[in-house]
């Protein structure tokens, strides 16, 4: 069967560029239990219990809730997370949020009011889950400046 000229297989192909486009929400009054994986976009408004992985961007509204790690490339937090968050490039608390863990990012905002009951470690490359960057890599950068 064909639909706009294309066979019923090839619609079903998802290039690793569309992915990264995607929006998954997780609305308000929805528990999801389990790991995410996601190369796009994640909005959690209800609750995730479980840890989200390579997920281009994370945003996790007041009304939500995350118990597990998060790692991303960027993190907008409003709500509450029970786990250490590792934001790649860029992280921003709201005034609503909580983090009751550790965080690692390159780049931090922070609004008054805003709660962090954990260590926050700042790299020029936030290496947690970035495997394709060596700890050597790091290394070599941070001697060839001095």
């Amino acid at each position: 069967m064909t639909i706009f000229g294309k066979t019923e297989s090839s619609s079903r192909t998802v290039s690793h560029g569309a992915a990264e486009n995607t929006l998954s929400i997780i609305s308000t009054g929805t528990i999801v239990s389990g790991d995410v994986e996601c190369l796009g976009v994640l909005r959690v408004d209800g609750q995730l219990n479980g840890n989200v992985r390579n997920a281009r961007q994370v945003i996790l509204s007041h009304e939500g809730a995350i118990t597990g790690d998060i790692s991303a490339d960027e993190v907008v937090l409003g709500g509450v997370v029970e786990g250490a968050v590792t934001a790649a490039g860029r992280l921003e608390l709201q005034s609503t949020a909580v983090v009751n863990g550790d965080i690692t990012t390159k780049s931090i905002v922070v609004m008054e009011g805003a709660r962090i009951n954990g260590s926050l470690r700042m790299n020029e490359l936030a290496l947690v889950g970035r495997p394709e960057i060596a700890r050597e890599t790091l290394d070599a950068r941070v001697l060839n400046k001095m």
